[in-house]
């Protein structure tokens, strides 16, 4: 193992290994493009793992069999029609808005291309996005933060277009919204004002 051997990272460079094959006297000699070579070469890959997590949750396969339904467009039970939909919505916070403080200067005769890197920071973004997962349609919008508000406003943005708008039902896997706003988008679209109801399940059960 590299920590064995006192190496600084999780696992040997090429320069690494031929220095260490030299200094325990596997050979004389070796260069960091042999190495690179016969691990390319050979079936033994010592940079691939797998990993795996251990199930803590008891009523894991309950919770999760709600989500796997959604994907299969079961919605207790029943197979979805045709005017029924599955969004699933998440989010990626803290976001860098940035730029850059000097122009990027295009390549010139014996000249490479400059690229300054320093940056004007402008503050963290939220991205919200939600995502039909049978129609492969994607919504998202930037957000100064999450919570109640800025997911509602994705759920409007997708409602306020077709089809969702005159569904029977929108069924929502999401990450994203918090538990106590479970229930605003069925309150907001509720059968007969839109033809339509919405439904929130999370998409990443505990455990």
């Amino acid at each position: 193992m590299p920590t064995e051997s006192g190496a600084p990272l999780s696992c040997w460079s090429c320069p690494e290994l031929a220095r260490e094959a030299v200094t325990r006297a596997i050979t004389d000699t070796i260069s960091a493009s042999t190495v690179r070579r016969w691990l390319r070469d050979d079936a033994l890959k010592p940079w691939q793992h797998r990993s795996w997590i251990f199930i803590h949750d008891s009523n894991f396969r309950a919770t999760a069999q709600r989500v796997l339904d959604l994907y299969a467009r079961i919605f207790d039970g029943t197979p979805l029609g045709e005017d029924e939909y599955v969004i699933s919505a998440d989010e990626k916070t803290s976001i860098q808005a940035r730029c850059r403080c000097h122009p990027t200067l295009a390549p010139g005769q014996a000249r490479s291309m400059r690229v300054n890197h320093i940056y004007g920071r402008g503050g963290a973004l939220a991205y919200l996005a939600a995502y039909d997962i049978h129609r492969a349609e994607v919504f998202g919008h930037c957000e100064q933060s999450t919570g109640i508000v800025p997911f509602m406003r994705l759920v409007e943005q997708v409602m306020g277009n077709e089809p969702y708008a005159s569904a029977k039902r929108a069924s929502s896997s999401s990450t994203t919204a918090p538990r106590t706003a479970a229930g605003r988008p069925a309150n907001a679209w509720p059968p007969g004002s839109r033809t339509s109801s919405w439904s929130t399940h999370p998409s990443t059960p505990p455990g």
